[in-house]
């Protein structure tokens, strides 16, 4: 432009032309300057054209070139997203307030974040635009951009009145009406959406954008086809985000016409939001595949809803249940409808899952709850509803099948209408076997009579009579127990029942308990002579005859019986040939007696008996006139049994040899021994007294004076008042006055502490307390007598001492006696007793080395029953365990298995279930924790810890509600077990932590 004005200036002008022609020149450089800059700007080359643009700005002396260079510089930084760009275009505005490039330095920059997407900021610079100086066009732009930004900028309600201005728009029109349908599309006013969508003219902007969103609206609607139509039209132009949505809409809208065949390849088509299905999405899938009767695939997609808490959680679990029933998976199955039976949102399917529960629960048990208190609850809840009958029945069926049979005898006591009569004769008797199998043999008896009082079915009637007798004989109630037993024998159906076969040994034993020894002669002849007898129990019955043909003088037939138990591979051979041998004594047949006893020292060195059989060789020989002989065994007897009660008897039968010998001084050895080493004992109150005869016959009375007198309990005791003392308290005893002669015992200690009968005293005052129950009183007295070993009562006061630390698991203190028992006990029982309760103290004591070595022991023992067994094999099981030996502890556990009741099988199955998840035989482990739930529901820490075992095997077979919920359950319901809760919240965790990454529903941090 400078060009052209100067080319029509005439020369005329002179010097003012040269100066003129300077500026000119200076001029031009400046406008190529400019110009060069301009096109660098044009060019996108901002950070050239911004460096042209200050050099211009900087030399220029033209206002204008000074403000437009300076709204470039401006305009280029906020391109090149400098800092300070925003200031420079202030500073611009401000500094130049009439530049004509005022106004569109607002707009441009505004655009330019507009075009980049930028909204926030573009709202700024648009806010600063003056809109009145803008043209028509301009005017258009500038509403429809602001309303975008608007939009863009989530103020939809804002945006609405910037888009409205330019509806009529040939430019803006179109795509303004589509971001306002869009608006009403978001606020879900799908009405005012579809009039704003149906407006659009452009072509472009339909096929482009608005069926994806139409087929939304209608299916929001509820216009499925219309929905449908739209959306398969929509699926060929659809990027891969709106493929899955609109197979979504498509499957959603088929699952609401109820077309599920249709709905189920779209429905698994759609891909979840950023990748992830909810709750809602495995629902609609899993009814699909449930109302098509493909019960394996809706569980496949029901199970995967973890922790819903609202009604389409409630209809999922609900049909999850049916399906697992219809799939024989019933454990999985209890665990839906007690779920879906939690929750209210449908009352009808609360109710009916709550049915189904029960009924499942009743059938394979609860680990959670016991059966009868969710039969309970259901009654509770719904008192009116048609199915109270079936759950009344129920009811009083789950205490039996659960062996809950205390519980059971209260509801029944409570409800007799709850069940017939003969129900309550069985319930009774259950009871009473339970309470028998806990050596509660009074309360069992009980029971049991109640069960005869209710007779109804005469199979239950025999049973309840053998049983009562049983426990009347173990209370010692020999003669009820020969009633009962006898009562058994003639009942019709006893042959029905297992313990007839045994019926005559019962009776006999009944008999021989009370010293009727005809009677026991009678039954046990008749259960020898009969066929298929157990060899064990047909040994024992042997040797009972014998002792009964014995005990009444019959000693020839006591040999031929004896004979016959010696001929058979039972126990207790060392007994019968001691019993043979004594018996030939009574027959004068003493060198019969002789060979016998020196046949028995020689056969059975290690026998309890030993020390009897060489005490009465000793008799035998010194009766013969074989003295030395006769020495000579009680010479063995005193070595090798310093602890047996026959030594002192011993020592004082060598003393009268001695002293029938004429041998004084060797006689007065052996009765001081007596003194010395057995003080306060029948035998060292008659060795005084022989001794003094002794002492008489020498003359050296003096000697005999100095030596009692240092023998308190010659010197301090009046004999004759001693005896008139203990022997007041005995016949107070003898009468039953229980009372009386426990202040008789007491007054007989306090006077005689170290009197004649002190041992015998101790223990009459203490047995006296123990069967008022009053143990901790009764255990002092007993350990009296148990600290001397040589009294006829140590080994039982021992064995009372031991049940009395036993019972109080104060194993610390049982140790030493129980070691002491199994050293002394010469009855068998006592002896087993001990070492089992070793096992068990030594296993408390953590030393697991001994534990395992008692274990052997008891194992070792022949004849025990089938509860010490299965102690022994759960002492080697748990101290296997303890010592990480799993695989010795796999074998053990299974042996308790077969043969183990009550705690100990609870357990037993719960590591049978344990090392089956091991092995991940998954299936087998639920079904152990099944049997465990359903047949050990009372052990509830067992059942915790199988619930914890069945959780882990559900998520291993992919099906994690099982696993999740179980889990929870675990947490809600046990606890009193916090080691158990605390294992199920960190497996929940991990489990809610995986499936998260699936099922945005599922809130690995919510417990």
């Amino acid at each position: 432009m400078l060009k052209k004005i100067t080319a029509f200036i005439p020369l005329v002008f002179g010097t003012v032309w040269i100066a003129q022609s300077q500026q000119t020149r200076i001029y031009t450089h400046e406008h190529k300057d400019f110009q060069d800059a301009l096109r660098l700007y044009n060019n996108e080359q901002y950070q050239a054209a911004q460096t042209l643009f200050e050099k211009v700005k900087a030399t220029t002396k033209d206002e204008e070139t000074a403000a437009n260079s300076a709204y470039y510089v401006a305009n280029a930084a906020v391109r090149l997203n400098q800092l300070g760009a925003d200031r420079l275009m202030e500073n611009f505005v401000e500094k130049y307030p009439t530049s004509t490039k005022r106004n569109s330095a607002f707009a441009d920059v505004a655009e330019y974040y507009f075009e980049t997407g930028k909204y926030p900021y573009a709202l700024k610079w648009y806010n600063k635009v003056d809109q009145n100086a803008l043209s028509l066009g301009e005017t258009d732009k500038f509403n429809f951009n602001y309303g975008y930004a608007l939009f863009a900028s989530r103020k939809a309600q804002e945006a609405e009145r910037y888009l409205e201005k330019v509806t009529g728009s040939p430019v803006y029109g179109s795509q303004a009406k589509y971001y306002l349908g869009y608006i009403s599309y978001q606020q879900d006013d799908y009405e005012t959406a579809n009039e704003r969508f149906d407006q659009i003219t452009d072509q472009d902007v339909l096929e482009e954008k608005l069926s994806y969103y139409q087929a939304d609206m209608n299916f929001k609607l509820g216009k499925f086809q219309e929905a449908i139509a739209l959306a398969k039209k929509q699926l060929p132009k659809s990027d891969r985000k709106e493929i899955s949505e609109l197979n979504k809409i498509i499957g959603e809208s088929y699952f609401n016409l109820e077309q599920y065949s249709n709905a189920i390849p779209y429905l698994s088509q759609y891909k979840g939001k950023r990748g992830k299905w909810n709750n809602t999405d495995y629902y609609l899938l899993g009814y699909c595949h449930y109302k098509q009767k493909d019960y394996g695939n809706a569980v496949q997609q029901f199970n995967k809803i973890i922790g819903g808490t609202n009604s389409v959680s409630q209809n999922a679990y609900y049909h999850l249940a049916e399906c697992y029933l219809k799939l024989d998976k019933k454990q999985e199955a209890l665990n839906a409808f007690r779920n879906a039976s939690q929750m209210d949102f449908s009352p009808d399917i609360q109710k009916d899952a709550f049915l189904n529960y029960a009924r499942l629960s009743y059938e394979i048990g609860n680990a959670y709850e016991s059966v009868p208190q969710v039969i309970t609850d259901y009654l509770e809840r719904y008192p009116n509803d048609g199915h109270q009958q079936e759950m009344q029945t129920l009811l009083v069926d789950s205490f039996i099948t659960s062996k809950n049979f205390a519980g059971a005898m209260e509801l029944l006591e409570k409800n007799k209408n709850y069940a017939s009569k003969e129900t309550y004769q069985k319930v009774a008797y259950y009871r009473g076997i339970e309470l028998f199998m806990e050596s509660d043999y009074g309360r069992a008896s009980e029971h049991l009579e109640k069960s005869l009082k209710s007779s109804a079915n005469s199979l239950f009637e025999a049973r309840a009579t053998y049983w009562k007798a049983e426990a009347d004989y173990l209370l010692n109630r020999f003669d009820e127990a020969a009633v009962g037993f006898s009562a058994f024998k003639q009942n019709p159906n006893a042959k029905n029942v297992e313990a007839y076969r045994d019926i005559d040994y019962s009776l006999a034993y009944a008999y021989f308990k009370q010293k009727d020894y005809d009677n026991a002669i009678t039954y046990f002849n008749a259960f020898t002579n009969r066929g298929g007898r157990e060899l064990e129990k047909l040994n024992d019955g042997y040797l009972r005859l014998g002792d009964s043909y014995f005990a009444t003088r019959k000693y020839w037939p006591a040999i031929e019986t004896y004979n016959k138990a010696l001929a058979l591979t039972g126990p207790e051979k060392d007994y019968a040939a001691y019993q043979k041998a004594m018996s030939y004594g009574f027959v004068d047949r003493n060198a019969k007696k002789i060979e016998n006893l020196e046949s028995f020292v020689a056969q059975y060195p290690r026998s309890s008996f030993k020390d009897d059989a060489l005490f009465e060789l000793g008799n035998s020989y010194v009766a013969t006139g074989d003295e030395n002989r006769g020495l000579g065994a009680y010479d063995r007897l005193i070595n090798e049994y310093r602890g047996s009660s026959l030594v002192p008897q011993a020592l004082m039968r060598q003393g009268l040899v001695h002293y029938n010998g004429s041998r004084n001084d060797d006689a007065l050895a052996k009765f001081k021994s007596v003194v010395r080493d057995y003080p306060n004992t029948q035998e060292a109150i008659q060795a005084v007294a022989t001794a003094k005869l002794v002492y008489v016959d020498m003359g050296r009375v003096d000697e005999y004076a100095a030596w009692v007198r240092n023998l308190d309990f010659v010197e301090v005791t009046d004999t004759e008042l001693d005896n008139a003392s203990f022997e007041s308290a005995q016949k107070q005893n003898r009468d039953g006055n229980k009372d009386a002669a426990i202040r008789g015992y007491k007054n007989y200690i306090e006077q005689f502490p170290n009197g004649l009968h002190a041992v015998n005293a101790n223990f009459s005052l203490a047995q006296l307390y123990f069967g008022k129950g009053e143990k901790e009183t009764a255990l002092p007295y007993y350990k009296y007598v148990a600290d001397r070993s040589s009294s006829e009562y140590a080994e039982q006061a021992l064995t009372r001492v031991c049940e009395v630390y036993i019972g109080e698991r104060d194993y610390k203190m049982a140790l030493p006696y129980l070691l002491k028992l199994e050293d002394q006990a010469n009855i068998q029982q006592n002896r087993t007793f001990a070492r089992s309760n070793l096992m068990k103290g030594y296993y408390e004591q953590r030393n697991y080395t001994k534990t395992l070595e008692y274990a052997d022991k008891v194992l070792a023992t022949p004849g025990i029953d089938n509860r010490i067994k299965s102690d022994a094999q759960i002492m080697i099981a748990r101290s296997a365990i303890a010592t990480n030996n799993e695989a010795k502890a796999e074998t053990a556990y299974a042996q308790v298995l077969k043969i183990a009741s009550g705690a100990t099988a609870a357990e037993a199955l719960y590591y049978d279930a344990y090392f089956k998840n091991k092995n991940r035989d998954y299936e087998s482990s639920n079904s152990s924790v099944q049997k465990l739930a359903k047949d050990y529901a009372t052990y509830k820490e067992w059942g915790g810890k199988g619930l914890m075992l069945m959780a882990k095997n559900f998520y291993a077979l992919e099906d994690a509600y099982q696993a999740t919920y179980i889990l929870e359950s675990v947490i809600n319901n046990f606890e009193q077990y916090p080691e158990i809760v605390s294992d199920a919240k960190d497996e929940l965790a991990i489990i809610k932590s995986k499936e998260a990454q699936s099922n945005s529903s599922v809130n690995p941090d919510q417990n």
